[in-house]
């Protein structure tokens, strides 16, 4: 792992948008932009998880995943110790170096947009991966490591979900965020979202009177994204 210094000059930066022209690709660029230019490049990681994807998990990984719970809170640099065969060291090989990506990283960007009321699948895809029993938690404390780790979501729906619009019961994708790395220990402070809204009002002839609208949500974002960068 990282110094603790190195943890917070670095970010993981990852894109799960199939968009050629994607409003998340466009706003998480602009966030490690303004972070680069306060921390520097070295600490910057960046994934394409559409370009360069991560494989789903497979029944291998699962059988590991079982065995390592058996165990108790087995730490990532002992898992070696109960592969059992081929398969399991081929699925621990894909996923160990991602676990540590995000021990490492006192940033997780990520670009989300919404895809279907939720998040796209390559973006669940590494989620699903970096999920391994232990991982994140402190085998003596039993507190988890991620627990100063900040995380940030960059979205864009095509419509809008805030709070009173007739679709916010539908947003499962900022509370299945906020859930799940509240599940790894981050805190609920740790984790910001900056949703960009609308963003079908200039493609979409019904709602082109939202157009003003999402380009309001457009310029918000694209401010917030520079204040969280400067933090």
């Amino acid at each position: 792992m990282l110094s603790a210094h190195d943890q917070v000059t670095s970010l993981l930066h990852l894109d799960s948008s199939h968009s050629g022209d994607s409003i998340t690709r466009r706003l998480s660029a602009r966030f490690a932009d303004a972070w680069r230019e306060r921390h520097g490049t070295s600490g910057h990681r960046y994934r394409d998880l559409v370009a360069d994807p991560v494989p789903p998990i497979s029944a291998a990984y699962c059988a590991l995943g079982r065995r390592v719970e058996r165990n108790g809170y087995v730490p990532p640099a002992k898992v070696d110790a109960l592969i059992e065969d081929a398969a399991e060291e081929r699925e621990w090989a894909l996923t160990r170096p991602l676990i540590e990506q995000v021990l490492d990283a006192g940033t997780v960007l990520i670009g989300a947009p919404m895809y279907n009321f939720s998040v796209p699948a390559s973006l669940k895809a590494w989620i699903d991966r970096i999920t391994f029993p232990g991982a994140y938690t402190d085998p003596d404390s039993g507190r988890s490591l991620l627990r100063g780790t900040r995380v940030v979501v960059v979205t864009a729906r095509g419509g809008a979900y805030g709070p009173g619009t007739p679709r916010e019961g539908s947003d499962f994708q900022e509370p299945y965020l906020r859930a799940y790395f509240g599940n790894l220990g981050i805190a609920d402070d740790g984790v910001a979202f900056v949703n960009a809204e609308m963003t079908l009002a200039d493609l979409v002839p019904h709602l082109a009177r939202f157009r003003e609208m999402a380009a309001q949500s457009l310029a918000e974002a694209q401010e917030a994204v520079i204040a969280l960068a400067s933090r």
